[in-house]
Parts: C-alpha cells; structure tokens; sequence
C-alpha cells in the first residue's frame, strides 16, 4: 500500500479541502472528488490556486520539474 499522496491530494491538502479547490476553480466538489487525477484543462488553475507546480500534478504531460544547473 502507498502512504504517499497523491498530487492532487495535495493541491487539496494545500488549499484547505476538496470544495475550497472546487470553488476555486470554479467547479463543483463533487467533479474533483471524481478526478483520478487533475483533467489536462484543469491543470493550470489548480497550480495557481493550489502551488503544486504542474510538473507534479501531471508529469506525464508537462515532464519532471526542472531542476537548476549549475553554472
């Protein structure tokens, strides 16, 4: 069993609960309560209501975070 959450859960986590991010994107509770993981068009606006960087919230479409090279 995983004990870590999952990005979305912590873009719900960081915002205070599943209705706080719902309201603030705009849509109801209950279609984030649904989500596996956060929709390609929802994407951008959970990070900007939640921090979580869109690189954790959807690896698979925007990659890894960057990382800082050193000059």
């Amino acid at each position: 069993m995983d004990n870590n959450p999952s990005p979305l859960d912590v873009a719900i986590e960081r915002v205070g609960s599943a209705s706080e991010l719902a309201r603030r994107i705009g849509i109801t509770a209950a279609a984030v309560l649904q989500w596996p993981q956060v929709p390609p068009k929802r994407v951008l606006a959970v990070e900007e209501v939640s921090g979580v960087s869109r690189h954790i919230l959807r690896p698979d479409l925007y990659g890894p975070p960057p990382t800082e090279t050193a000059e």
